[in-house]
């Protein structure tokens, strides 16, 4: 036990090194993900929109009424996969802006402020908050999207 001390002491400093490694590699991925969905709704291409959602994947959104706070709940995302590969004269354009990243395992969840535009106009703004799952077979997907939507001032 003596000799495994010395040993195991290090050793210790590389493992430590080598966690945060697979930690940035795992967030670049799934910054990768989120990041070839606005790729992909910039391009209008439902089919790359369809390849970063899970099958199984649900979307919700959160906001103020008539005064009062509404989530409306989209049951599958076929809607908005169908109405970005439609055609509209606008680019639908996603910034974000304090993108974070949080990993345990085989979930992420992603947040960051946004503001939508279409073509050159400001639509709207809010907070991203998603959900994604790490497969086996495809990697990264997202599985809840939700967000956060206002008028911007």
């Amino acid at each position: 036990m003596r000799r495994l001390l010395p040993l195991l002491a290090l050793l210790a400093p590389a493992a430590a090194l080598a966690q945060p490694a697979d930690a940035a590699d795992e967030e670049a991925a799934v910054l990768a993900v989120v990041n070839e969905l606005w790729d992909a709704m910039r391009a209008g291409d439902s089919t790359r929109v369809r390849a970063v959602l899970h099958p199984e994947a649900r979307g919700y959104s959160v906001g103020v009424r008539d005064g009062q706070v509404v989530l409306w709940q989209e049951e599958t995302l076929d809607e908005f996969v169908a109405a970005v590969g439609t055609p509209h004269d606008e680019v639908w354009d996603e910034r974000v802006s304090g993108e974070e990243v949080r990993l345990d395992g085989p979930l992420a969840t992603y947040y960051a402020a946004y503001e939508f535009w279409l073509g050159e106009r400001r639509s709207h703004c809010g907070v991203d908050a998603f959900q994604l799952v790490k497969t086996d077979d495809a990697g990264w997907q997202i599985f809840v999207l939700s967000d956060t939507r206002r008028l911007c001032e």
